[in-house]
């Protein structure tokens, strides 16, 4: 076949994903992932109350990490507009899942996220790789303190410990969003104001449970194991899809379908990597196609892989292992520059 523009094959793509109906919402997908995650959590929560003082709550520490982060998935897939047609629609599942079941900002993550997805692994520009205690690039490693940099030596032996902060992190981030009025306008105030009173009533209830069931010691070990375990898996989650793949420079102007797929890392596994992930797995599709449903992007795999193929971009899929290893090796490769 006579070869394609740049410009012109990313739009070949998409009408070949079109017409396969891949881009069609999932109702029925949701409605039953909505039931199983609302089950997880309900049982996480009803298993603190039975369970009472006692250390078995690490236990169900583990649970209420897990359903968590599977929240936190549903809370992706609304905000990249998975679930409905409909912007409003999605922010009226998402608002409440973000904001009261696991006290993170919505809107803040969204605006986060888009930027990352325009912007994946380019230096200045994807929130996802200016997270200040890691180092993805030598430039960015050198404009930091002498501490700083001494850090960055060790940072993949730290990479692990470092991910059971994420949640933390994440929650604060939330905070200081919703504390700066003067990034809301109009109708933004509106939604600041709900935000807020959904992550208020969060905090409350979540602190209130929990010490009305444990004691303060125990109390205080179970939020950090819960929420240590809660960032550690979204951490987990997020490391083997872009980490350890090209840095693009500031200034890049790469066509989309290349920085998308260059940049991105699909992860090899079937349904129950499709579940644990979130279908973060299948990144490389979920760039190109950041609102299809999660229950499609394992039927866009091999059309996107064969069109890669086809025009000579790399397509790269790898165990979880050596998603990690990769990842690791790139920090440490950075590290050592320092």
């Amino acid at each position: 076949m006579p070869t394609l523009k740049v410009e012109s094959r990313y739009p070949l793509l998409s009408r070949q994903i079109r017409e396969a109906g891949l881009l069609d919402r999932c109702l029925r997908y949701y409605a039953r992932k909505i039931l199983v995650v609302a089950a997880l959590y309900v049982a996480g929560w009803a298993s603190l109350v039975l369970i009472g003082d006692s250390w078995w709550q690490l236990a169900v520490a583990v649970l209420l990490a897990f359903a968590f982060t599977q929240v936190g998935f549903l809370v992706h897939d609304a905000g990249h507009g998975q679930i409905f047609t409909s912007r409003r629609a999605n922010s009226f599942i998402g608002v409440p899942l973000a904001n009261l079941a696991i006290g993170l900002s919505y809107r803040w993550w969204v605006d986060e996220h888009n930027r990352h997805h325009i912007h994946p692994n380019q230096q200045g520009r994807d929130p996802g790789v200016e997270v200040g205690v890691l180092a993805f690039t030598a430039a960015y490693a050198h404009g930091r303190g002498r501490f700083a940099r001494f850090a960055y030596r060790y940072q993949a032996y730290l990479f692990f410990p470092l991910l059971l902060l994420t949640a933390f992190g994440l929650h604060l981030h939330s905070i200081r969003h919703l504390c700066s009025p003067r990034r809301f306008a109009g109708r933004a105030k509106r939604r600041r104001i709900w935000e807020s009173l959904l992550l208020t009533a969060h905090v409350t209830g979540y602190v209130g449970v929990v010490l009305s069931v444990l004691p303060p010691v125990k109390a205080v070990v179970f939020v950090l194991a819960q929420q240590g375990l809660f960032g550690l898996y979204v951490g987990c989650s997020i490391a083997p899809n872009h980490k350890g793949m090209p840095m693009l420079a500031i200034d890049d102007r790469m066509d989309f379908l290349s920085r998308q797929v260059l940049t991105s890392r699909n992860v090899r596994g079937g349904w129950l990597v499709d579940f644990v992930f979130g279908g973060l797995n299948r990144q490389i599709e979920h760039h190109l196609f950041p609102n299809m449903p999660q229950a499609n992007l394992h039927r866009a795999q091999p059309i996107v892989r064969e069109f890669c193929a086809r025009h000579g971009l790399p397509y790269c899929e790898t165990s979880l292992l050596d998603s990690y290893a990769r990842a690791l090796r790139h920090l440490h490769t950075v590290g050592s520059q320092c």
